[in-house]
């Protein structure tokens, strides 16, 4: 597998980039095989991007790779389409100018993180430009082995659990430094609250509305967090890791990393990990009451908004969605 993608506000389950889809990672694009409709819009300013148009632009710009086999990777993602690019490298093209900005972000900060972490991440390789029909820079990444952990299907949670934690820690302990850049999803629950109700009142009819605005409101009153920002990742969905041999083997996908709560990566507790497993992911972090509770509003919240947005054009997302939004609903743990 590879390097990654994301949701609508932002995604990141937010994308999915699970290589080994199809028995053979090089067949030809068929465009009525719903794994490979990556020109169907799933975003609202999104240009058309197929093979033709990747092959296009490696040929233009990355010349010396023209002749690689080029396969979709995976069914649609929200955020970035991602292609196979030969054994070894992978290219990823934004959907939408919002995720396009996260580009930059990567391709400095992975080369210097990745080294701090116990997982590998997507080692840029290449940073294509806005060229022949497509609108904004791009990326060509090193190629990860793995496949995306299935919800509900998981070996060993409670291994899965250990180890991201242990990644999550990893991240945690760099130390910033004074360029780092704020997380767009490390801030205060009070900054969501508009989008988080708005997405409540579309989901009348199709969930408990009451019960999770009384969780909302109750999160609401949640001291914010008052210690040093930390690195966060920011997405840290299903689509967004891989795993071998039911051990996480990397993570992808890191347009929102930056610094701020910690408390947002701990959304993987609802929306992979199931009940038996979360207490394992919170001891790894030593997390306290206060963070847990935040980190469980963070992922409600997330849920809430991607369910209506991803109903009918990304349905895998709106089912972790309306799963996450389930086991909240009946989560009484603190």
């Amino acid at each position: 597998m590879c390097a990654a993608a994301r949701t609508p506000d932002r995604m990141h389950a937010d994308d999915h980039l699970n290589g080994q889809v199809n028995e053979d990672p090089y067949r030809p694009y068929d465009p009525f095989d719903p794994h490979d409709r990556l020109h169907e819009r799933l975003q609202d300013d999104e240009p058309v991007i197929d093979t033709g148009l990747v092959r296009r632009l490696i040929a233009v710009q990355f010349p010396h790779w023209k002749g690689l086999p080029l396969a979709p990777a995976g069914p649609p993602a929200t955020d970035n389409a991602i292609f196979r690019l030969g054994p070894e490298l992978a290219v990823r093209l934004p959907r939408a100018a919002w995720a396009a900005g996260n580009l930059a972000r990567e391709q400095y900060w992975l080369p210097r993180l990745a080294r701090h972490l116990p997982v590998p991440v997507p080692a840029p390789v290449g940073r294509g430009r806005p060229t022949v029909g497509y609108p904004w820079e791009w990326s060509v990444l090193r190629w990860l082995d793995g496949t995306n952990p299935v919800l509900g299907s998981l070996g060993n949670p409670v291994q899965l659990a250990h180890d991201l934690g242990g990644f999550v820690a990893a991240l945690r302990a760099v130390p910033p430094g004074p360029d780092a850049p704020a997380a767009s999803r490390g801030g205060t629950l009070a900054g969501r609250d508009a989008a988080t109700r708005a997405a409540v009142g579309r989901l009348r009819g199709v969930i408990d509305t009451g019960t999770a605005t009384a969780l909302w409101d109750k999160a609401l009153r949640l001291p914010d967090y008052a210690g040093p920002a930390v690195w966060v990742h920011g997405d840290l969905s299903p689509g967004n890791l891989l795993i071998h041999g039911q051990r996480l083997s990397a993570v992808l996908d890191f347009g929102l990393l930056g610094t701020g709560d910690p408390a947002v990566d701990l959304i993987a507790a609802w929306n992979l990990l199931p009940a038996t497993a979360r207490p394992a992911f919170r001891a790894a972090l030593a997390v306290d009451d206060a963070t847990w509770e935040r980190g469980r509003a963070w992922a409600l919240s997330l849920a809430l908004v991607q369910l209506p947005y991803y109903r009918t054009t990304n349905p895998p997302v709106a089912a972790n969605a309306r799963h996450v939004v389930r086991e909240i609903l009946t989560d009484r743990s603190v």
